[in-house]
């Protein structure tokens, strides 16, 4: 399929496709874009057919002008599945670590330098040369038991790391009662390609573990 895109669409189409996912991708830009690839079909009177290729997905349209991350992820799935490539491969983000719990994922970006450039976290800037922001679990209430996982908090923390070149895992506890285990088991099975960038996994006291501390732990891995 030749399709003649403009710059704009082409770096949307990059980030759709290999990129960090967007988070605020409007839902004209995105009809925009299907209507470039295949076409755009009315459905009901709030839903729209998206066609490209032999694929085929029913898309509703946002109650505001941007998409929610999860119909965005969904896009993503569908523009893979008609077989549509990047047409270029965005440049990932230098080094992550993620410290994760069972309720809790904070997620640092190291860009290499001792001063990184900020996206969008939500912390003020770190001295210690991380910035960060968090993720975390809805739960129910759960008596006499540890809360059953749910794939929704550890696909979030995936999508995070997806631009990242080098990944470095830092969690509590081993086996059934490690977030930590559960996560390395969920991006090898659903996201191989991420865990492909995870260069280290480190176990440690979660409740004692300064932000220092957990520089310290990504620099033994340089």
């Amino acid at each position: 399929m030749t399709v003649h895109l403009q710059h704009n669409e082409k770096t949307l189409l990059a980030n759709l496709l290999a990129g960090k996912l967007p988070r605020n991708l409007a839902w004209d830009e995105a009809v925009e874009l299907i209507r470039r690839l295949g076409q755009v079909q009315p459905h009901d009177h709030n839903e729209v057919e998206f066609v490209v290729g032999s694929q085929r997905a029913i898309f509703k349209r946002p109650h505001t002008h941007s998409m929610e991350v999860d119909e965005v992820s969904r896009l993503r799935r569908f523009l893979h599945e008609a077989g549509i490539e990047a047409p270029w491969k965005p440049e990932l983000d230098g080094r992550m670590v993620v410290v994760v719990d069972h309720h809790l994922a904070r997620i640092y970006q190291d860009q290499g330098g001792s001063r990184p450039e900020r996206e969008d976290a939500l912390e003020p800037y770190d001295p210690h040369g991380f910035h960060r922001h968090l993720i975390h679990r809805k739960e129910a209430h759960y008596e006499g038991q540890r809360v059953p996982e749910e794939d929704s908090f550890y696909e979030e923390i995936a999508k995070e790391l997806t631009p990242a070149k080098e990944i470095i895992l830092i969690g509590h506890g081993t086996g059934k009662s490690s977030a930590l285990d559960f996560l390395v088991e969920y991006l090898k099975t659903r996201h191989p390609a991420i865990y492909a960038q995870v260069i280290a996994t480190e176990v440690a006291d979660l409740s004692a573990l300064s932000e220092p501390e957990i520089e310290a732990i990504a620099k033994q891995h340089l």
